[in-house]
């Protein structure tokens, strides 16, 4: 695998930083990771975990660092998520030839998935659709409105909201969406699982069936860290199988 660190993907802010991860030999699909930290804090060296695993089965990732509180504004996170994917596309035709792309993110990373996948504003700015993206992989994002939205903007941040901010407000906008994952814990954050639940029964209330879910045991993200008895990732191994599904 070769790493290479802190490659720019856009001129707005220094946080515009993103890491690639390389196989070795040919690349099949290429994996755009956003990090958690409740769009306050995480890097995107969160990836080292995981990304050994994948480029070693072909599978080359970019995990990209984003705005974030209190230095960012809503929407700058999700407009510089868009800004990497946006890159992403472009490197994977334009150097390794590959035309299989993926996004997703774990916890505030989830979020920024979700709200590319849903509202299309984001993408269709920088010149994308989601025609271009192959799945997401959506890991314990917040549907409503994320609790670090409200609080900044001066809202109690444990009151449920579904309005703008939220990618659940845009389901049912678009005919199609591109092929789902979602990951949530039987003991995640405070209405985390439930309001995952809602987003899978509103998916499925408006006719979606491109999407499937996994429910992991412990709490908020707990499974991106930890390793198998043959020391593999197991967050890894959950994307792999996502990914190779439709490859």
């Amino acid at each position: 695998m070769k790493k290479i660190e802190d490659i720019a993907y856009g001129n707005l802010d220094s946080a515009n930083k993103l890491n690639l991860y390389l196989p070795d030999d040919a690349t099949s699909s290429v994996f755009v990771y956003f990090h958690g930290g409740g769009l306050e804090h995480g890097d995107k060296d969160s990836a080292d975990v995981f990304a050994p695993y994948l480029t070693s089965r072909g599978i080359a990732v970019v995990s990209a660092n984003y705005r974030m509180y209190p230095n960012a504004a809503y929407p700058d996170f999700i407009c510089d998520a868009a800004e990497a994917v946006a890159w992403a596309n472009r490197y994977m035709k334009e150097e390794i030839g590959c035309d299989r792309l993926y996004v997703g993110g774990s916890s505030a990373g989830g979020y920024l998935s979700m709200m590319l996948c849903f509202d299309k504003r984001y993408l269709v700015k920088v010149g994308l659709d989601n025609s271009k993206v192959a799945g997401y992989f959506h890991d314990a994002g917040q549907p409503t409105a994320h609790f670090n939205v409200l609080k900044y903007t001066n809202i109690d941040s444990r009151r449920v909201i579904v309005d703008e901010t939220a990618p659940l407000y845009y389901v049912g906008l678009e005919k199609e969406y591109p092929r789902m994952r979602f990951v949530v814990s039987d003991n995640d954050m405070k209405g985390r699982y439930e309001q995952t639940m809602l987003m899978l029964s509103t998916l499925s209330h408006f006719g979606y069936q491109n999407f499937d879910h996994i429910v992991m045991h412990g709490n908020h993200c707990e499974y991106c860290n930890k390793l198998d008895n043959d020391g593999e990732s197991v967050f890894a191994q959950m994307i792999f199988d996502f990914v190779k599904q439709f490859d």
